[in-house]
């Protein structure tokens, strides 16, 4: 029991977790101002602005940072862990979703042309623009350093 106390009042793990609702609660507030529509969807979905995963390394690079130190081994390899995503998030999640979109495409011009295809559509937002990574980068610095 004494783990799961120390887990849950884990400065960098509230601050990531807190990172991570923020960036998805503004999914779905933007989401709504913006197709005037409110999709509770966005809550749980990747992709959009802003990049939640970026807000969650973020905010664990900065809390640890705070806790251990900007010079410090774990510091290092908190940091090296939020590039490793964010890069994911902004190169090859993107990729995958705008490929998505190609193939959803070819797939709507041959259904419509007598060809069937029974399974469901490619997810198209998986990834973020380099703003979004940013935009979550940011957000995520300044919760790490609330929280942290």
């Amino acid at each position: 029991m004494r783990i799961l106390v120390e887990v849950f009042t884990n400065r960098a793990i509230l601050a990531a977790g807190a990172a991570w609702a923020a960036a998805q609660l503004l999914k779905v507030f933007l989401t709504l101002v913006v197709s005037r529509r409110l999709d509770i969807s966005r809550m749980v979905g990747s992709g959009g602005m802003p990049s939640s995963h970026s807000a969650m390394v973020c905010a664990l690079v900065t809390a640890i940072g705070y806790r251990e130190g900007f010079t410090s081994s774990l510091f290092a390899l908190a940091f090296g862990f939020a590039c490793v995503v964010m890069y994911d998030a902004a190169g090859v999640r993107r990729s995958t979703g705008k490929n998505a979109a190609v193939i959803n495409h070819l797939l709507d011009g041959l259904v419509g042309n007598g060809f069937t295809f029974n399974e469901e559509r490619l997810q198209e937002l998986v990834g973020h623009t380099p703003i979004q990574v940013c935009a979550g980068a940011l957000l995520g610095i300044l919760v790490g350093t609330l929280i942290g």
